[in-house]
């Protein structure tokens, strides 16, 4: 089932894979706040295998599995913010406090079985890759995040880990809606590796992938300082910078520690963490020692 759309917006059965892009933000907006939003194979499983026992459950067993799926984190928040009234002002900024406040029944009501993002993709073998690669790469920036602000005492740490696992999600949606284009753009980018990825996406798509995430996360009232911490174009914050840097260095070491452009990431990053570029190298190396294969 899809997060909800505004009263207006009438959910309906997700619609064919897109071949051609687009016109405007607008547009991809309306399409993914209408369309189903798939959740990962293995997720889907560990909650039907909770469902069967579901009187003997409480959020500690379901929280891990819902937080382990970013696609399954963004449906669960938006499925929580229809829960509160426009003027409550508390929000629930953590997925186990959600479940506290949901109930673990009124849960499982509303989450029938799922559609998965592999069934979906299922004739799309290529996208498919692209996909699992992406959440590795969502897993390594969240890894990271949390890693730089442990190292800043940041106040901060599980929204800014959660923040940057989910910087991806919009385009784990358009994967899932529009898988041709999207190896269209990463075609570009294998041809000309310096071809920055905002410029590809508006080039193949109209749009750019991180404006598409913060109207969706707005959209979808996910908790506001989650909001705040994913606008990568308002890096004024440590915060923000933080997730920024994280998401960047993910995908800039993902194959290698020799992309050309790692030098002005640690840069950007020894400024962040007050530390010297060779120091602040040598911690990223051993970050990376210690996340988890």
């Amino acid at each position: 089932m899809a997060p909800s759309a505004p009263p207006d917006t009438p959910s309906v059965v997700t619609p064919a894979f897109l071949n051609w892009p687009l016109r405007d933000l607008r547009a991809w907006v309306r399409l993914l706040v209408r369309a189903e939003v798939p959740i990962l194979a293995s997720t889907a499983q560990a909650i039907e295998d909770l469902r069967a026992r579901e009187d003997d459950i409480g959020p500690a067993d379901l929280s891990p599995v819902l937080r382990a799926d970013p696609l399954m984190t963004v449906k669960f928040f938006a499925h929580v913010a229809t829960l509160r009234r426009n003027d409550d002002a508390t929000e629930t900024e953590s997925i186990t406090s959600a479940l506290v406040m949901t109930g673990i029944t009124p849960f499982f009501k509303h989450f029938g079985p799922q559609a998965t993002v592999e069934d979906r993709l299922r004739e799309y073998p290529a996208a498919l890759e692209a996909v699992q690669e992406l959440l590795h790469r969502s897993a390594r920036a969240a890894h990271f995040a949390m890693a730089f602000a442990v190292h800043r005492s940041d106040t901060d740490v599980d929204v800014i880990h959660e923040a940057a696992f989910l910087h991806d999600f919009a385009e784990l949606l358009v994967w899932c809606h529009a898988p041709t284009l999207m190896l269209k753009i990463r075609q570009a980018q294998a041809q000309d590796p310096a071809l920055r990825s905002s410029v590809a996406q508006r080039s193949v798509l109209n749009i750019e992938l991180d404006d598409l995430r913060q109207t969706l996360l707005r959209l979808w009232r996910l908790p506001k300082l989650l909001i705040r911490i994913s606008d990568g174009k308002h890096a004024d914050h440590p915060s923000v910078q933080n997730v920024v840097l994280a998401s960047r260095l993910a995908r800039h070491t993902m194959k290698s520690w020799d992309n050309p452009a790692l030098s002005s990431d640690v840069e950007a990053l020894s400024k962040l963490l007050n530390a010297s570029p060779r120091v602040t190298l040598a911690f990223l190396h051993k970050v990376d020692g210690s996340s988890e294969p």
